[in-house]
């Protein structure tokens, strides 16, 4: 047991008098506040996707989480949103290989997400919701149950 006034100290001695590094927190993105625009984008989305079959949705740190039975798919922004563009989530664990080289040509679509298997989808205007519509399908049919991972 370290004693208290050492749990906040970047080296902490045992008994044996053997340094311990401690492990440095893993740092977070920041989630920014959406605009009235991607609110609204979003919202189009969902209701959209919630007639797909199957699909739910839940709150998520500022996102609506979108899941396919148990497996998620998607994340869109309902209050907050990883950096200052207007984006989506999408998940694809692992990234086919056909959709990885229609992942290289789009240049929407970023790797630079919250983490393993996770893509974003940049939102510039109304426009791109029907290719947005287009990725959340590849991304629906990723998380088929019964599909391995």
């Amino acid at each position: 047991m370290v004693p208290p006034s050492c749990r906040y100290r970047k080296f902490v001695r045992t008994a044996k008098s053997k340094p311990i590094r401690r492990k440095q927190p893993a740092v977070r993105p920041k989630l920014l506040p959406v605009s009235e625009d991607t609110r609204r984008w979003s919202a189009l989305l969902e209701s959209e996707l919630l007639t797909w079959p199957g699909v739910i949705a839940k709150r998520m740190f500022g996102f609506r989480a979108l899941y396919r039975g148990k497996r998620i798919f998607a994340a869109l922004p309902n209050s907050r949103g990883f950096g200052p563009d207007p984006s989506i989530l999408l998940k694809f664990d692992p990234l086919p290989l056909a959709i990885s080289k229609c992942a290289e040509r789009d240049l929407r679509i970023h790797t630079n997400s919250p983490g393993k298997g996770w893509f974003s989808f940049t939102l510039a205007s109304g426009t791109d919701l029907h290719d947005a519509l287009g990725w959340l399908s590849h991304s629906y049919e990723a998380a088929k149950p019964g599909k391995s991972r």
